[in-house]
């Protein structure tokens, strides 16, 4: 049995579910994996907390979902930076779930550039660090040899990076396109069947799909950041968010959807990256596609990919995702694959 330590940022919709599922499958991890996972350090916007034991998984969460604060907790730690903690606790990876923040990449940048010089895995459910800084994260693992995946930055439980990386030996992606995030693919859906945009969002936000700042996912930012992340897979040179040409929905309106429908069309925000004479382009837009298509067939809380390559053929990848459990789950196994050796990126 190996003991792995734990640190995780961010205890919000995905970082409850993620401590939920670490204990309700401790038993799995053990006898398939012989890993017992121990959560040692834990940060949430009032502070830092550590237990050298480990902390009682349930309580924590019991603790946060009835709002509470690491900040009323015994094992508060005042004062305390979280990099000052990752040092003094020791940890194996560190789990970053903090909000997104597409100007500085901070807290997650900062949190993932600290555990990896101290020689720490990183698993990366927020996609910040890597939309502004992918290189450098990579080089840092490399120059440090160790691990940094982050499958649940795209799509949450859709294993399309994972397919990118390990499956398409040899191919080469001519376009990548589709439906990346389900908040705005709900919103518009409500729209088309009579809501207003207030009332679409406020049900995104109730069930905890939405990001923390819903601006990142009807701005189109969000979409944006899956877009780099995805693309870095396969482009050369490697890309950030400024490469991207990004429009939201903001300005969709209900006729707008309305009569698309009487056209055979959906509207949809959809990012694509394409390669014409020898050169990308990557654009994120409301886009009117034929209703009956494969994109036009996302609905609600779906999400999809279109996947063109040269030797692969195209191929077709769909999710449905209205909570954050799968993007918990991704974060899990991408925990357990470095806990057992695999780092790989994005496997």
């Amino acid at each position: 049995m190996k003991t792995v330590r734990l640190a995780l940022v961010g205890v919000g919709n995905v970082g409850q579910r993620l401590l939920t599922l670490i204990d309700e499958r401790r038993e799995t991890l053990s006898k398939e994996y012989q890993l017992d996972f121990l959560l040692t350090c834990v940060a949430d916007s009032s502070g830092v907390a550590m237990n050298d034991s480990g902390f009682e998984l349930a309580a924590l969460v019991c603790h946060k979902a009835s709002r509470g604060r690491l900040a009323e907790l015994p094992e508060f730690c005042a004062g305390l930076s979280f990099t000052d903690a990752l040092e003094r606790a020791s940890c194996d990876i560190l789990l970053e779930t903090s909000p997104l923040d597409l100007e500085t990449g901070d807290p997650g940048l900062a949190n993932s550039r600290a555990a990896l010089q101290q020689g720490m895995h990183v698993v990366l459910a927020n996609k910040s660090p890597l939309a502004l800084a992918h290189s450098e994260l990579l080089d840092l693992a490399a120059k440090n040899d160790v691990g940094i995946l982050y499958s649940a930055t795209f799509c949450g439980g859709l294993p399309v990076l994972n397919v990118i990386r390990r499956d398409m030996v040899c191919g080469n992606i001519t376009r990548f396109r589709g439906i990346f995030n389900g908040t705005t693919n709900f919103m518009l859906a409500e729209m088309l069947a009579g809501n207003d945009y207030a009332s679409a969002l406020q049900q995104a936000q109730d069930i905890g799909a939405a990001e923390a700042d819903p601006s990142f996912d009807v701005g189109g930012w969000d979409t944006a950041a899956k877009l780099v992340i995805a693309a870095n897979q396969f482009c050369d040179p490697m890309i950030s968010l400024p490469d991207v040409d990004v429009t939201g929905i903001k300005n969709v309106s209900a006729s707008d959807l309305q009569n698309c429908r009487q056209e055979g069309k959906s509207i949809k925000l959809v990012a694509s990256a394409e390669l014409i004479d020898d050169t990308w382009g990557f654009k994120v837009e409301p886009k009117a596609v034929p209703t009956e298509s494969f994109l036009g067939s996302c609905n609600g809380w779906e999400m999809g990919v279109v996947i063109d390559s040269d030797i692969f053929g195209k191929s077709f990848y769909k999710l449905r995702e209205d909570e954050p459990i799968p993007t918990a789950a991704s974060v899990l196994r991408d925990a357990v694959h470095l806990a057992t050796g695999g780092r790989q990126a994005s496997l």
